[in-house]
């Protein structure tokens, strides 16, 4: 199932997508649920995983976003 929404951190607002499974997978980040996440601020691509990390997550906020969506539904 896909999802898409917005979240901010501190001062950043991320646009998201990812495809969220019922259950954990090899293909999953840390062989969890969400099997493509993409992140973008500003229009520019923050976080990109389609099963494996092509942009891993550029700055901290961008990292906290990221762990935000995984502790909400990767496990």
């Amino acid at each position: 199932m896909w999802k898409e929404g917005s979240l901010r951190v501190n001062s950043s607002v991320y646009h998201y997508w990812m495809k969220v499974y019922e259950e954990g997978s090899r293909f999953g980040i840390d062989g969890g649920k969400i099997s493509k996440l993409m992140l973008k601020r500003d229009g520019v691509i923050a976080a990109n995983y389609d099963r494996g990390w092509d942009i891993k997550p550029i700055d901290p906020d961008t990292q906290l976003a990221v762990e935000i969506l995984l502790h909400s539904d990767n496990y």
